[in-house]
């Protein structure tokens, strides 16, 4: 093994979990929704094929869906070692659907793995240790269905704290409709893993609502203990200007308000926009319409069997 990857320390932990991961009979598959994300979805490709497939086997497949993507995107994942296959290949018969929510769902068809983690495709500073942290309480305890990340971003004033969307709107709805959850540290986070088991019975809002929705889900169908906070250090990553948060803002307003049983939203609706003299008003859609349970699709129940 090259001396860059993992010291002598880590890599017999690393051997420990994939035994353990053995002795459990699990699969483990690694999934990154991409769009345009060219500069950075082959280095966090390869870091994980290096050390988590091809050298400890912790890893059984890495998974990239490309979302429309304009750029190298599906060349540079190919070229790391990812098998990429694009939204639109995936479960045709479904229907159309837009958003990192409707391409989350469809991976669960794309992937094999008993536990899928998920992972960002935009992160700066990837290590093969975020995909490490997210499974191994779901290898190690099989009471945990879901395992959230958090971390520090080096970002502002408060590197401790989520970005303007957790801190002005997701932490507040949970507080205030879903106090189960309200210790998740950053329920927007783009790193999480789950078992098959739970995820396949669950509705995924299709657009920016899905990390939301998901969460509040596994809480309320599982219990707050079936939900694991892993810590994953210092998180770089791309920067939204504040003009491109509102519809992410509104996704998650209606998924929450949704979810409390406050609104009735099922169709794409619009958010007002004003231009920079306030002259003129564009509707924004923002995609809040949701894709059922994979596990009522007869394509997937037969792909991988209906639960005992």
């Amino acid at each position: 093994m090259d001396d860059r990857v993992v010291p002598g320390s880590v890599e017999s932990d690393l051997r420990a979990l994939a035994a353990a991961k053995a002795t459990a009979g699990l699969t483990i598959s690694v999934c990154l929704p991409a769009r345009d994300e060219a500069r950075t979805v082959g280095a966090i490709v390869s870091s994980v094929r290096e050390v988590l497939v091809d050298h400890v086997g912790l890893v059984d497949e890495i998974v990239v869906v490309d979302d429309g993507s304009t750029d190298e995107t599906a060349r540079a994942a190919r070229d790391a070692g990812a098998q990429v296959v694009t939204e639109a290949e995936i479960l045709p018969d479904a229907g159309p659907g837009s958003g990192k929510g409707n391409v989350l769902w469809k991976s669960l068809y794309a992937t094999r793995g008993d536990v899928i983690c998920w992972l960002d495709a935009d992160v700066r500073n990837f290590g093969p240790d975020f995909v490490v942290g997210l499974v191994a309480p779901l290898v190690l305890d099989p009471d945990v269905l879901f395992v959230k990340a958090f971390y520090r971003r080096p970002l502002g004033s408060d590197p401790r704290g989520g970005g303007r969307v957790t801190e002005l709107v997701a932490r507040p709805l949970l507080s205030l409709l879903f106090p189960k959850a309200a210790d998740v540290m950053q329920p927007l986070a783009g790193e999480y893993a789950g078992r098959r088991s739970a995820l396949e019975t669950l509705p995924f809002v299709q657009g920016w609502g899905v990390e939301f929705g998901l969460l509040v889900d596994i809480v309320e169908r599982f219990g707050r203990d079936a939900l694991v906070q892993v810590d994953l250090g210092v998180r770089e990553h791309r920067n939204r200007p504040l003009a491109e948060l509102a519809p992410q803002a509104m996704a998650i307003l209606t998924t929450a308000l949704r979810r409390a049983g406050m609104v009735d939203a099922e169709e794409v609706i619009d958010l007002l926009r004003f231009d920079d003299d306030a002259v003129e008003v564009t509707a924004v859609p923002i995609e809040v319409r949701e894709r059922p349970p994979i596990l009522t699709l007869p394509e997937y129940s037969d792909r991988f069997g209906q639960p005992d």
